[in-house]
């Protein structure tokens, strides 16, 4: 197996082999019309006390002046409407951040707001109402601020569209009952409608792993009204597929890891919706 130091210029070395293959199957999904709909997501956009869910903001800005030279940069409606529609014959993506932290305040979001960039922040909503950090945080020895309901009453105002990601940034798959399920999906909804009084209309599972959703999960979120969940575990969305499952890819600080999923990369095409939802649009 090859070590974390030797994949990154394999993959390079992999990148360049299938390039060929990648720009002739580019050009046929545009002529039939069947161009993915790409959606990343990021954590922490911040300078300081970087780990392994931090890029830097010189990265970012870098990542994303490359996306808006090569693909229609959108937001989560128009690009859930593009998959809804069974045809696209665009590069499309769709750009998301996870947790809600403070520093993303201090730079990124400034950034994309003054380069009129659309984006959707989910937020765990008990973290945002009582500052405390997130568990996976505190368990890396380095607890990091969210961002506080002040600072998303100034972002929802300046058109950024605010998204639920739990209460308390549960893994959804564990819970058991109804009402838990409930609390966690339904209840970050409320908190955050409140708190903003604009509607809330997606959820992104935390963790977002096909080991972390559920299909009782998915029914409590669409009955809830929200227009659409997203996953996390890296998969690209077809013209066709199911609209209200929105699969996202890691927007990974990596260059070469990032470009080989934006350039569609054939082997991880073969692998798409990995996970399989059920009939979640059944009653309770």
């Amino acid at each position: 197996m090859l070590t974390d130091s030797l994949k990154t210029p394999a993959l390079g070395i992999y990148y360049l082999a299938t390039l060929p293959q990648r720009q002739k199957a580019a050009t046929e999904r545009e002529k039939k019309r069947q161009v993915p709909i790409m959606m990343l997501f990021y954590h922490r956009v911040a300078d300081q006390k970087p780990n392994g869910w931090t890029i830097s903001n010189a990265n970012f800005r870098s990542q994303i002046k490359w996306l808006r030279q090569r693909f229609d940069i959108v937001s989560l409606e128009e690009g859930q409407r593009r998959i809804a529609a069974e045809e696209n014959d665009r590069p499309t993506v769709c750009i998301t951040f996870d947790d809600g932290y403070a520093d993303n305040y201090d730079e990124a979001i400034p950034w994309l707001l003054e380069n009129d960039i659309p984006f959707t922040y989910f937020v765990a909503s008990d973290h945002v109402q009582s500052g405390e950090p997130f568990e996976h945080d505190i368990a890396e020895g380095c607890p990091l601020a969210p961002n506080s309901v002040e600072q998303l009453r100034e972002m929802a105002a300046a058109g950024v569209e605010i998204g639920a990601h739990s209460r308390t940034h549960a893994d959804l798959a564990k819970l058991t009952s109804e009402e838990a399920l409930y609390d966690e999906i339904v209840g970050s909804k409320r908190d955050i409608e409140a708190f903003l009084d604009r509607p809330v209309h997606y959820f992104a599972f935390p963790f977002g792993l096909p080991e972390n959703m559920s299909t009782d999960a998915f029914r409590v979120a669409f009955q809830a009204g929200f227009w659409g969940v997203c996953s996390a575990y890296g998969g690209y969305n077809l013209p066709g597929d199911d609209s209200f499952h929105l699969q996202r890819i890691h927007a990974d600080p990596e260059w070469a890891r990032f470009r080989n999923w934006l350039t569609i990369d054939p082997r991880k095409l073969r692998r798409k919706n990995q996970f399989k939802p059920g009939d979640y649009r059944d009653r309770f």
